[in-house]
């Protein structure tokens, strides 16, 4: 029994234990002040890449809200790469770009499906701007929103920043609201992270790189567009930074089963992203932001496992001491249940994305979620993005 309690001691603290100090140091350096060189009226030419599958019953909101964008339209180029939709997509681009010949929009189309970093590639041979900026056609900027984020690449240190995910339908079920909770605290690591040094999390609504600096998207074929090109950045010592100032708007799944379908999409991603840096740690090919990258392969390849073995130690204390039970009061607690049940969903997913992995399934096309439905122009309307 004593046996069994150190190793639940041990396994709990490599399951919970270095997440919650990772959390607290990191927030702790989100709080500091930034130690760079901002230029506030820093106005690159851009390139706004929008990736599009079966997209027609939000593209034309898309355009809308870029067209909303503060910024000198002579500065901007605007990139729709379409994977072979068989709706009414690219259509509607094409009109909404002839009734707004100002907007310098191109589109361009794959006659095959191959995958959302492929797609970007493509498009990326064909921008012509000094920032390369990357959002997802269901994701919704604010019209400041490069005028507050592009002054950050003006520090020659800075090779990408990126912004927070904000739901707009965080209050429309227990999977919104503890998904909203979860991203509240992700945005805060993020923060201390990019503080710190430099982030390892960036989002596909809004993401922005100095061409300079971007020879591919996910050159490691990880699966992922976003963290999986960054990787790069950590090599060329290169900061990849999550600004507040840059937060975007989208709807998320209002039910488990399509959380769990984006979640497990993303967390295989993770998975061989956070492989790919151990893999370069060992090798000697990387040496910026160590601290950041160890501490998320622990969170995220080694904290999976001893979850693992902590239920196994559990379910044994449990038949040996019916009392052991007792500690499980602490889950009355709303706000320790509700972060506790979200670390337990997230560890499964990330256990069952490390099997994925192991047989080497991949997830490399992407399947559009239901909650494409929820985005509407009276709900868009209410948060001023069109």
């Amino acid at each position: 029994m004593f046996e069994l309690l150190i190793l639940w001691l041990v396994f709990s603290f490599f399951s919970f234990g270095l997440l919650g100090i990772s959390f607290l140091f990191m927030r702790k350096s989100a709080t500091k002040p930034w130690q760079l060189a901002i230029k506030e009226n820093y106005r690159p030419k851009v390139s706004i890449v929008v990736p599009t599958y079966n997209e027609s019953n939000v593209i034309g909101l898309k355009l809308e809200n870029l067209s909303k964008i503060e910024y000198p339209k002579e500065l901007a180029q605007i990139i729709i790469i379409d994977s072979n939709s068989n709706d009414q997509t690219v259509e509607i681009a094409q009109s909404f770009a002839e009734i707004h010949p100002k907007m310098n929009i191109q589109i361009l189309t794959e006659n095959k499906r191959r995958g959302k970093s492929a797609a970007l590639n493509v498009a990326l041979k064909n921008c012509g701007g000094d920032v390369i900026i990357v959002s997802d056609a269901d994701c919704f900027w604010p019209s400041d929103i490069l005028k507050r984020a592009l002054p950050y690449l003006y520090d020659s240190g800075v090779g990408a920043v990126s912004g927070p995910k904000i739901l707009l339908n965080a209050a429309a079920s227990w999977v919104t609201r503890t998904e909203n909770s979860y991203l509240n605290s992700m945005n805060l690591m993020k923060l201390g992270q990019s503080k710190l040094c430099s982030t390892l999390f960036f989002e596909g609504g809004f993401s922005a790189y100095k061409k300079e600096a971007l020879a591919s998207f996910d050159p490691y074929s990880t699966g992922s567009d976003d963290c999986g090109t960054i990787i790069t950045l950590a090599e060329k010592k290169l900061r990849a930074l999550l600004l507040p100032e840059a937060q975007f708007y989208t709807t998320f799944p209002e039910t488990w089963r399509g959380k769990f379908s984006m979640k497990i999409r993303r967390a295989n991603q993770l998975v061989r992203v956070f492989w790919r840096y151990l893999s370069l740690l060992v090798g000697g090919r990387i040496s910026f932001s160590r601290a950041v990258i160890i501490q998320s392969i622990l969170n995220y390849l080694l904290g999976p496992l001893m979850f693992f073995a902590l239920v196994i130690i559990t379910v044994l204390l449990l038949l040996s001491s019916p009392y052991f039970a007792l500690f499980f009061l602490v889950m009355l607690i709303p706000k320790v249940r509700v972060y506790f049940l979200e670390a337990v969903q997230n560890y499964l997913i990330l256990l069952l994305s490390i099997f994925s992995v192991v047989v080497n399934k991949r997830f490399l096309v992407w399947s559009q979620p239901k909650d494409r439905s929820l985005l509407d122009r009276k709900l868009l309307q209410q948060y001023s993005l069109i």
